[in-house]
């Protein structure tokens, strides 16, 4: 019997999450539907730096 790895890649979890709570943080500190977008685009930049500089080398 082989030994299969689990290869699902789970990456656009961080993705979602942070787009989501971006726009969750910008619409509630202004009220403003145009920061709740801006909010979404800084939180899936930071999501995205997150995930490729401090956990890219992991293995689990």
């Amino acid at each position: 019997m082989t030994n299969e790895e689990n290869k699902a890649s789970f990456d656009w979890v961080y993705y979602v999450l942070g787009l989501f709570f971006g726009i969750l943080v910008g619409a509630i500190t202004t009220g403003s539907f145009g920061y709740s977008i801006l909010g979404g685009i800084i939180g899936y930049i930071i999501s995205a730096l997150y995930l490729h500089n401090l956990v890219k080398g992991r293995k689990y």
